[in-house]
C-alpha cells in the first residue's frame, strides 16, 4: 500500500506548482510514509482489520468517465428529488453529467481541481483547515493526492431552496482502482442549505474509496449535510467528515452506511463559538459478512453550546458492526448540554457489534448523558403479531422498520426518507418495499 505515494507521479495533480498547496501535499505523504495505515495496535482501530485494503494492489483512478452516461446516472438517482447536482466519477468531476444551471446567484458549485488550478487563493483560507492535525493513514493519504472533487460555497444570507447532490459514482475497473475525492463545503454567516453526499458502485467489482470532506460552518449559517455510503458489496469505503462551527451555526447530520464490505467513517465535529449546535442522527445495515465502522467525536470547546447524537445499527447474517462515540467538553464549555445514544438490533446469532459511547467532561456547569443498547427483536412482539395471522418473515420486518424509523423519519427530505425505507426491505428482507411483504 506504500506504493501508491508512487502512484502520484502518474496523475496531474492540480496547483502543483501553488507553494501553499505543495506544502499541503507533501506534509500529508511524510506522514503517510512514516505512519502508513492504521492497524488494530491503534486504539482507534481495535475492532477494524484494513489488512484486506493493504494486500489489494490497488492504482489510483483515472480521469475519464468509464463509459458512465446519462441513463446510468438517471439509473442512481433518487426517485422524486429535485435537486441540484455535481456527478463524480471515480474521483472526477463530469461537466457533462452534472446540472448546475439552476444554483442560486452567487453559489459556487464547482471541480475541486479546476478550482486549485485557476482560483487557488479562493481555497486557500479553508482548505486543510477544518480536518484535525492527528489525522489517520487514510486521510494522509488523501490529502497526498488532493486533486478533485467538489467545491461549495454558499454566500453570506442566501438560502438554497432545493437539495444539492455531490453523487459520486464508481467503477470497478481493472486494475482495482482507488478513488480519492476531497470536498471542501463553505457555508457563510446566515446562509442555509441541505447537501446530499453520495456514494455509489456501479457493478460488484473490488476498488477503494477514500473520501474527505471538510465543512466549514460560519455563524448563524446552517445546513443539513446527508452522507449515504452505497458501495459496491465487494468494495471498501474509508470516509471523513470534519465540520467547524462558528457562533450559533447549526448543522444536522444523517449518515448512513449500507455498502461495502469493510466500510469506515470518521465524523467530527467542534463547536468552536457560543450557541452552536450540532445533531447527528446515524443508521448501518450489514448483511453478509460485512463490516461497518462508525467513529464520532464531538468537541464543545465553547460554552452554550448543544449537541444531540443518535445513532442505530441493523445487522444479520456474520456482519459486524462498531460504533465509537466520543463526546469532549472541554473546560472553558461551561453549560454545555450533550446528549448521545447508540442502539443496536442483532437479527442473527452470529451478527456482532462493539459499542463505546464515551464522554470527557472537565467542565462542572453541564447537562450530558450516553448510553447503548444491543439486543434481538422481542419474542413478546414477535408473538403478538403473529397471534394477529401475520407471518414471521413480515412480523420480523415490521418490528425491524419500526427500529429503524426514529432515525430514517429524523431525514428532513421525504425522496430520502423513502429511499431509506425501500433500502431497509431489499436489504435485509430481499422485498422491494414494505407493501410487497404486507
Amino acid at each position: 500500500m506504500d506504493s501508491l505515494l508512487d502512484g502520484r507521479a502518474e496523475l496531474r495533480l492540480a496547483a502543483a506548482g501553488v507553494g501553499w498547496v505543495k506544502k499541503l501535499r507533501d506534509s500529508a505523504a511524510a506522514s503517510f510514509a512514516e505512519h502508513g495505515l492504521p492497524s488494530t495496535r491503534d486504539e482507534d482501530w481495535k475492532y477494524t482489520n484494513v489488512k484486506p485494503i493493504a494486500k489489494r494492489q490497488f492504482r489510483p483512478a483515472g480521469s475519464s468517465d468509464e463509459g458512465v452516461n446519462a441513463a446510468a446516472v438517471a439509473g442512481c438517482a433518487i426517485e422524486g428529488l429535485s435537486c441540484h447536482r455535481a456527478v463524480f466519477v471515480n474521483g472526477y468531476f463530469s461537466p457533462p453529467l452534472s446540472d448546475l444551471s439552476a444554483l442560486p446567484p452567487g453559489v459556487v458549485l464547482d471541480s475541486l481541481a479546476r478550482t486549485l488550478a485557476e482560483r487557488p487563493q479562493d481555497l486557500s483560507a479553508a482548505l486543510g483547515r477544518v480536518m484535525p492535525a492527528e489525522s489517520h493513514g487514510f486521510t494522509s493519504l488523501n490529502t497526498a493526492y488532493l486533486t478533485d472533487g467538489a467545491y461549495l460555497r454558499v454566500p453570506e444570507g442566501v438560502v438554497v431552496e432545493h437539495p444539492i447532490e455531490l453523487l459520486f459514482i464508481n467503477t470497478a475497473i481493472d486494475p482495482a482502482p482507488v478513488v480519492q475525492p476531497r470536498n471542501l463545503i463553505v457555508m457563510e454567516p446566515s446562509s442555509s442549505a441541505s447537501v446530499l453526499e453520495r456514494y455509489v458502485g456501479v457493478g460488484n467489482g473490488s476498488y477503494l474509496t477514500n473520501a474527505v470532506t471538510e465543512l466549514s460552518v460560519r455563524a448563524n449559517a446552517s445546513i443539513e449535510h446527508y452522507k449515504l455510503q452505497e458501495e459496491s458489496v465487494q468494495a471498501y469505503h474509508v470516509g471523513g467528515l470534519f465540520i467547524n462551527l462558528e457562533r450559533d451555526a447549526r448543522v444536522t447530520s444523517h449518515n448512513v452506511a449500507v455498502g461495502g464490505a469493510i466500510a469506515r467513517t470518521d465524523l467530527r465535529a467542534v463547536l468552536a463559538a457560543e450557541g452552536a449546535h450540532c445533531e447527528m442522527n446515524g443508521l448501518y445495515l450489514g448483511n453478509g459478512r460485512q463490516h461497518l465502522d462508525n467513529h464520532t467525536q464531538i468537541d464543545h470547546a465553547r460554552p452554550r453550546c448543544t449537541s444531540d447524537e443518535y445513532y442505530k445499527g441493523v445487522l444479520d447474517d456474520r456482519a459486524r458492526a462498531v460504533f465509537h462515540g466520543r463526546i469532549v467538553v472541554q473546560q472553558d464549555a461551561q453549560q454545555t448540554d450533550a446528549q448521545q445514544q447508540n442502539r443496536n438490533l442483532l437479527l442473527s446469532p452470529d451478527a456482532e457489534i462493539d459499542t463505546k459511547p464515551q464522554l470527557e467532561i472537565y467542565a462542572d456547569d453541564v447537562k450530558c448523558s450516553h448510553g447503548a443498547t444491543v439486543g434481538q427483536l422481542d419474542s413478546d412482539s414477535l408473538f403478538y403479531l403473529r397471534s394477529r395471522a401475520i407471518d414471521e418473515r413480515t412480523a420480523r420486518l415490521l418490528l425491524t422498520y419500526a427500529f429503524a424509523n426514529d432515525v430514517i423519519g429524523r431525514c428532513a427530505l421525504k425522496p430520502v426518507r423513502e429511499r431509506l425505507e425501500q433500502t431497509l426491505t431489499r436489504k435485509l428482507f430481499h422485498a422491494r418495499d414494505l407493501e410487497e411483504l404486507v
